[in-house]
């Protein structure tokens, strides 16, 4: 009989959410899901740009198993044959559906979204998505350009709609086929926003007057951050409104006015997404599936918001690699829901005043790899084995391992990181870590650091994330075989979470790090 799966996917959402704790969001969807799921508060992607990271969660691989780091390989052909979580579910009775952006488009799911292994129907791209970058941002001269910041009169768009939008409302349909249907379903929605342009409708903006916007607490680069570890956030050069500043290479700071647009504009499209996941959500209900079926939100990757002085990912610092992570589980992270309850009430953010809590909350360190055999578990399925050392011919394992054992809610609200240690020494050895990595063409930010090809990676960033500390070594790469040479190191970071929250302050060459560099290679 089994659970049905909604998989949300948002693409380049750091966790800004009220349910994270932020202050100035209006998110109440997606904080009343949340109040009904099991929430992970520190979960981490493996790599912080788009195409590695869904191949990685996709597949449970890491990077280097899948050895996709840029956008151009696709993983069948070019590293092992690997089984993906919607094409499991859909090989044990599952119908499984995609509907906007889930692997990434192109040659990296072989220009087929990787239809027909993944998928039981071709998926669905939304017909606006073609005109993501054409010039749709009128400017204060009237003109049309391609701008970064994009407020816009949805009716004078392309077809009188955005590309979320037509998602959610295909998503919706395809909940009522399902419900007519009666067949159990996987099915993957990935949203756009807040991906650049910040394109959205420009009602949004009035939720967040520009006098509440502060700058990031550390607009800054620091000074003992490696020049590798620096991303140069050429896609933001890029648009038109941007490129007017005439900012200069690689560090020149944008000014504080912009800044705080792009902020303003950032959470003005996490709550246009907002609005998006509200509707979806209520649709479940309508249809009488919200009794059996698990939801699942996280994004791709994070996205820095003039954070060390830097936009975009494409970096190893928390900022653009920590996701937001929940799972909704009938009967599990709440009671039993009998058929026809409304677990989720549409709530309008221009309205709705109020928070509301975590249904339980887990500080522990999660990596999006893990999802598949989580998915898997929650829904009642064999869970994958784990990978062996060497994997590229195994086509069904994970390299992640399941989080279900972190979803026992009994002990209250909210689980602390370390409970269930008498010895101190012993617990410290075995606490969880989350790996990212990030491949770099040199050592000084270039044209093409945020997004090396293949070929031209010589460097590549691994960093360790657990409770207390992020360290990150940076060291040769051979993209001819695929291998990392730790003995080879060009830079490293450190930073102590306790004092330096931020990650603003490097500490890797005043401390003896023999102990990190083990655990790195265990």
């Amino acid at each position: 009989d089994g659970m049905n799966v909604l998989f949300i996917i948002v693409d380049d959402l750091r966790p800004v959410l009220g349910c994270y704790g932020d202050k100035l969001v209006k998110s109440p969807n997606i904080d009343q899901l949340a109040s009904q799921s099991m929430v992970f508060s520190n979960a981490y992607a493996q790599q912080a740009v788009c195409a590695p990271s869904r191949v990685s969660f996709l597949t449970g691989r890491r990077p280097d198993t899948t050895r996709l780091y840029d956008f151009y390989s696709y993983w069948r052909v070019h590293a092992g044959n690997y089984s993906t979580m919607p094409q499991y579910f859909k090989e044990n009775g599952y119908v499984t559906l995609s509907v906007g952006k889930v692997f990434h488009p192109g040659v990296s799911s072989n220009y087929s979204d990787d239809y027909p292994y993944s998928w039981s129907v071709p998926p669905f791209h939304p017909s606006a998505e073609k005109h993501e970058n054409d010039k749709t941002c009128r400017g204060k001269d009237g003109e049309l350009y391609a701008n970064l910041v994009c407020p816009v009169n949805v009716t004078e768009m392309p077809g009188g709609t955005l590309p979320d939008i037509q998602s959610t409302e295909e998503a919706i349909h395809l909940l009522n086929i399902m419900k007519t249907n009666r067949q159990k379903f996987f099915l993957a929605v990935g949203y756009h926003k807040p991906h650049i342009p910040l394109r959205y409708p420009q009602e949004f903006l009035k939720l967040y007057p520009l006098e509440n916007i502060t700058l990031a607490p550390d607009p800054w680069v620091p000074k003992k951050l490696p020049s590798v570890a620096y991303n140069p956030w050429m896609d933001i050069r890029q648009r038109d409104d941007v490129e007017a500043l005439n900012v200069s290479f690689p560090y020149g700071p944008l000014p504080d006015d912009f800044q705080r647009q792009i902020r303003q504009s950032y959470y003005a499209a996490v709550s246009y997404l907002d609005v998006q996941i509200g509707l979806l959500l209520n649709a479940l209900d309508d249809v009488g599936l919200s009794n059996n079926t698990i939801v699942v939100f996280t994004a791709d990757h994070g996205w820095s918001l003039g954070e060390h002085g830097e936009w975009a990912k494409y970096s190893n610092f928390d900022v653009a690699t920590r996701v937001p992570l929940m799972f909704y589980v009938p009967g599990m992270t709440t009671s039993p829901v009998t058929q026809g309850t409304r677990v989720f009430p549409y709530l309008d953010p221009f309205s709705h005043v109020g928070g509301s809590a975590p249904q339980g909350q887990s500080k522990k360190m999660v990596e999006l790899v893990s999802l598949f055999p989580t998915l898997a578990e929650l829904a009642g399925l064999p869970v994958p084995p784990a990978c062996p050392e060497v994997s590229l011919g195994v086509v069904l394992c994970t390299e992640g391992a399941s989080i279900v054992h972190y979803f026992n809610l009994s002990e209250g609200k909210v689980e602390e990181g370390k409970e269930g240690c008498d010895d101190a020494e012993r617990c410290f050895n075995e606490e969880p870590a989350a790996f990212s990595q990030y491949p770099r063409p040199a050592d000084t930010p270039q044209w093409n650091s945020d997004k090396p090809k293949l070929k031209d990676i010589r460097i590549m960033g691994y960093s360790m994330r657990t409770i207390d500390y992020r360290y990150t070594l940076w060291v040769h790469f051979d993209p001819n075989n695929f291998s990392a040479n730790f003995q080879d190191v060009h830079a490293g970071e450190l930073y102590m979470m306790e004092n330096d929250p931020n990650q603003d302050y490097n500490i890797y060459s005043n401390t003896s790090h023999g102990w990190f560099f083990r655990k790195m290679l265990d």
